[in-house]
């Protein structure tokens, strides 16, 4: 039997403002593909559908899209668990009317260790969603006593294995959206800290054959039946070297038997330079980025005039300009001092302040028309 584990789509993010919608439209396109040619059985997806709770409507409308194109076209089930990011409430809608379907949707402590059962001619497999647990409803749902995501976890899978205990012949799979130990993160996964309590030994999964993990954006493999998908777009630069992609996951009667990477479309590739304003812009060794996403780090000693306009210039798809702090000496000076200057004074120190250098002529007189302009403005009023 065939799975695909995918996770974190995060539908209705944005990328330093630039809307992503068109790259999650092309991941979902890719991904019924693979679920029709690869003649997949269920997609598993570990969490975090939505970025946000109240999901912007292109996103609802992607999602639903998605979720009849796998069943109509691909011919495959689907299984969805909440994520930190999303509404159980909002996720849940229709979930009963859905499971007719094929669409499987679990959010909240309600159905853990209620499977989703899946068999084909040679192998039965028991699939257990279990989604994203605020320690709190697990305090309040299960009289928890431990307010910790591994205290809730550890519950869970209590569920699980008395489920799986009185379905003999059944392989496993477990679906989870959480930080266990040893997982790498990077900067756009929302802290899940309780306490400073987040994360979850992988021990506490043992006895299963495949567990597909959500919540870290990186793929990365915790032990052979361990995994994160990791998301299918990089939303951040701290994601430039990642490679993205979703898991083909087989398991027949003894198990789990192969797991295979998918690589996910690539809309842009990412870029992280470091330089002048000078060297990015003269510099050939700079000109295979043209056409990336690209985040410029200066390293200029004194801050340089108009970077980011500059530097659009070559890099149409600049998205992110880092500007070091210039440490200069220009002087302290009281508040009486400061009192004693003029307007224009006080906004030619602001100008050596921020940029490492005094204004030029140009841009001296320049402040002083302003300043002209506006006493005549005061004067009219």
């Amino acid at each position: 039997m065939r799975f695909l584990h995918t996770s974190d789509w995060h539908l209705g993010r944005q990328l330093h403002g630039l809307s992503l919608h068109d790259a999650h439209q092309a991941f979902v396109d890719h991904l019924v593909d693979v679920a029709r040619s690869e003649r997949v059985d269920a997609v598993l997806i570990a969490g975090d559908l939505y970025d946000r709770a109240v999901p912007p409507p292109d996103a609802v409308g992607l999602w639903d899209q998605a979720q009849t194109r796998l069943v109509v076209e691909a011919g495959t089930s689907v299984v969805v668990i909440a994520g930190n990011h999303d509404s159980p409430a909002r996720l849940g809608v229709g979930s009963r009317l859905l499971e007719r379907a094929g669409v499987h949707v679990r959010v909240g402590t309600a159905a853990v260790g209620t499977p989703v059962l899946l068999e084909d001619d040679e192998t039965r497999v028991a699939c257990y969603p279990v989604p994203f647990l605020e320690p709190a409803s697990a305090v309040t749902d299960w009289a928890v006593e431990e307010r910790s995501h591994a205290a809730a976890l550890r519950v869970a899978m209590g569920k699980v294995r008395s489920d799986l205990a009185v379905r003999p012949g059944y392989r496993s799979v477990v679906m989870a959206h959480a930080f266990v130990s040893g997982g790498q993160q990077c900067d756009t996964e929302r802290d899940i800290s309780v306490g400073g309590v987040q994360h979850v030994p992988g021990a506490v999964f043992e006895g299963v054959d495949y567990v597909a993990l959500g919540h870290l954006h990186g793929r990365q493999r915790l032990a052979e039946g361990l995994r994160y998908s990791g998301s299918p777009l990089a939303f951040s630069f701290s994601e430039a070297a990642h490679i993205k992609s979703s898991y083909l996951v087989d398991l027949d009667g003894g198990g789990l038997c192969g797991v295979e990477e998918v690589p996910a479309p690539v809309p842009r590739r990412m870029a992280r330079l470091t330089g002048t304003v000078e060297e990015l812009l003269n510099s050939p060794i700079y000109g295979a980025y043209e056409q990336c996403w690209v985040e410029a780090t200066l390293t200029d000693r004194v801050r340089p005039v108009s970077p980011y306009e500059r530097l659009k210039r070559r890099f149409p798809h600049l998205l992110k300009l880092v500007v070091p702090s210039v440490a200069v000496e220009v002087g302290s000076r009281t508040l009486a001092e400061l009192d004693r200057l003029a307007p224009v004074e006080v906004a030619l120190d602001f100008v050596t302040e921020v940029r490492g250098r005094s204004a030029d002529g140009d841009e001296v007189a320049l402040l002083h028309r302003a300043f002209d302009e506006l006493r005549r403005a005061e004067v009219t009023r």
